[in-house]
């Protein structure tokens, strides 16, 4: 054991309950919040956007006979953990939902959990004795604030700490801004107010970002635990009562119904904007971005079993298309969409093919989407913004200075890290596929797939190298190419509908990505001996935007990688132990459950970034129940 923790647990790896809103609770195994995003009461306003922090944490503290001993633990500056609950932890368990034991110096043990109410702003944290002890009681400070989740709070003379008494509880409206928050409990509150400063937050430090916040705590609650269970349910004010029992009951059966980690996962990032559904991006900072919806949907839906969500998610979706493209990112608090992407409406071209794939819709459902579909395809070749247009060879070409607009869309300072202005090599692969998709139903479409096909083969082999140019018409100069070796091109061999590239060129490009590329988390960005190779994504704002696509590694490129891999170089066995074994022992790191959003490029590969990733969790859920099940499948097909 480390500070009471037992050596088969990461005391910083993150735990994470999602509303199905937007909002959620998360923290790490030991109990100190390591972000600014780390909190038991954080809530969607307008979901899944418009999020605000409203409970922080809390600090609880056991009374025996022999003393008191705490519960929980915290990290102030300049770098002390005061107090040390951590010292008594014993025991952490993931499902149903986060619990933890706590063994005191006296020997009682006491259990604590956290469980998210689906579709509601509230959050049950509970404490229970497991043994017969006398006269142990509970004492549970709140840490509140009453921000916007990205920001950081300070002592100031406006936060409103007076508290009101009713039927379920008592409740504070810290800001009038913003919602109150009510506590749900039948135990005594003793109101005593104080100001708790200098929490320090270790995550946002080593990002070179503000890590130091103040929190106001309006008082204490008193239970007994001799006597019974210990329980909190936080929530914003007209949420309702929350039937604790009945809770716990529905989300066992509930979550016990989840095929796999990875499907009960996959639920987390499914959630409602309006009337209709969307996948946020990752937890805990990313909204619903489009790009990350439509690659993640592939896999949290339609591999995980999820045709409805997945039908709700892309008819929502498709009303959104304005002159042949779709948002890239719906902002928080209603600011305007951002159509900065070249390849999130070719994503949703492919991702609703598979759908139709599945088996066929409601008509207007299937009219809704093939308007869609038909109209991203003609404001393409007619022209649409930031230069995106068909070009006289058929292929796509796109960008315009200060523009990021392929999914390497990393911006320092103004300048585009990876601008790709030109034909990027994995756009012409999604442009052939919408092409061939739209095809199948109208001939103008398919005559249109042939050319570019054409011009593709003609145009992007790089003999001398044995592998794809990463951009043709850099810049929108013709005949000028970009020679760096980069993970784009493994979309022309797998990952979609439709290969555009075959033979043994195909299998050239895997096996080189495989030499240069492949880590056991993700395949990098850039190959390590190119100019500009960044192996540790670390530092402040701008390090880690500049190595965030010059070598960083991303997990959801193993879903194309490996389906290339198991068409071209080895079967389906040898890749579930080669490539998707490291994914799944990821599960019990970094986000407990999930997959991460990005990793070093060099060893050891330590996961970065979001640590609960849709497009990773999603396309380690297609190659496991899709990609590598059906290969397998095929294999063993007469």
């Amino acid at each position: 054991m480390k500070n009471g923790i037992p050596s088969s647990l990461d005391p910083s790896a993150e735990w994470l309950e999602a509303d199905g809103l937007g909002g959620f609770a998360s923290g790490t195994v030991d109990g100190i919040r390591t972000r600014r995003y780390h909190a038991l009461l954080l809530v969607a306003t307008e979901p899944p956007v418009g999020r605000v922090t409203l409970v922080n944490g809390l600090e609880a503290w056991v009374d025996t006979p022999a003393g008191a001993f705490a519960l929980s633990s915290q990290r102030y500056l300049p770098d002390v953990v005061y107090p040390e609950g951590r010292q008594h932890l014993t025991g952490f368990v993931l499902h149903p939902w986060p619990c933890w034991t706590f063994t005191l110096p006296d020997g009682a043990r006491v259990e604590q959990e956290v469980v998210v109410q689906p579709g509601t702003p509230a959050v049950v944290v509970a404490w229970r004795l497991l043994d017969s002890a006398h006269g142990v009681r509970l004492r549970v400070r709140l840490l509140l604030s009453g921000r916007d989740y990205h920001a950081l709070h300070h002592e100031n003379p406006s936060f409103r700490f007076e508290a009101a008494s009713t039927r379920q509880g008592v409740t504070w409206q810290p800001y009038a801004s913003l919602p109150a928050i009510e506590a749900q409990t039948a135990a005594a509150y003793v109101h005593e107010p104080e100001w708790y400063r200098g929490f320090l937050y270790t995550e946002e430090r080593a990002r070179g970002l503000d890590c130091s916040e103040d929190l106001a705590s309006p008082g204490t609650f008193h239970f007994d635990l001799s006597a019974g269970d210990a329980t909190l349910v936080f929530s914003t004010v007209g949420t309702g009562r929350v039937d604790v029992q009945a809770l716990r009951a529905a989300e066992r059966t509930r979550r016990a119904q989840f095929a796999s980690r990875l499907h009960r996962a996959a639920d987390a990032y499914v959630v409602r904007r309006g009337s209709g559904k969307t996948i946020l991006a990752g937890y805990p900072w990313f909204t619903d971005w489009g790009r990350d919806t439509f690659i993640a949907l592939r896999g949290l839906c339609l591999a995980g079993g999820r045709h409805d969500d997945a039908r709700d998610i892309l008819v929502q979706w498709a009303g959104a298309v304005s002159e042949g493209m779709l948002p890239n990112r719906f902002p928080d608090r209603g600011a305007q969409p951002e159509w900065n992407s070249v390849d999130a409406s070719l994503w949703f071209v492919v991702a609703t093919h598979e759908l139709l794939q599945q088996g066929p819709l409601a008509a207007a459902d299937e009219r809704a989407l093939e308007r869609a579909i038909t109209s991203i395809l003609e404001g393409h070749v007619r022209g649409t913004r930031h230069g995106i247009h068909m070009d006289a060879d058929g292929l796509l070409a796109a960008g315009e200075p200060g523009i990021q607009l392929t999914w390497m869309d990393a911006r320092v300072d103004g300048h585009v890290v990876t601008p790709r202005i030109g034909k990027p090599v994995e756009v012409q692969a999604l442009w052939i596929n919408a092409l061939r998709i739209a095809g199948r139903s109208d001939p103008r479409w398919a005559d249109l797939a042939v050319r570019a096909q054409a011009a593709f083969a003609r145009r992007f082999w790089y003999d001398d190298g044995g592998y794809l140019y990463d951009v043709v018409d850099v810049d929108h100069r013709p005949g000028s190419v970009d020679r760096t070796f980069r993970p784009n091109q493994i979309l022309a061999v797998g990952g979609l509908p439709f290969a555009v590239l075959e033979g043994d060129r195909a299998h050239r490009v895997v096996t080189e990505v495989e030499r240069r590329l492949w880590t056991r988390l993700g395949l990098r960005t850039l190959a390590p001996e190119e100019a500009g190779y960044r192996g540790r994504y670390e530092g402040g704002a701008a390090e880690r935007d500049g190595a965030y696509h010059q070598g960083t590694a991303w997990p959801w490129l193993l879903g194309p990688f490996v389906e290339a891999w198991v068409r071209l170089v080895g079967t389906p066995e040898d890749a579930r132990s080669r490539f998707l074994a490291p994914l799944l022992e990821h599960l019990d790191h970094a986000g407990l459950g999930h997959v991460s959003e990005i990793a070093d490029g060099d060893p050891p590969h330590a996961p970065r970034g979001c640590p609960f990733q849709a497009w990773s969790v999603g396309e380690t859920l297609r190659l496991s129940r899709a990609v590598l099940a059906g290969a397998a499948a095929r294999t063993a097909a007469p």
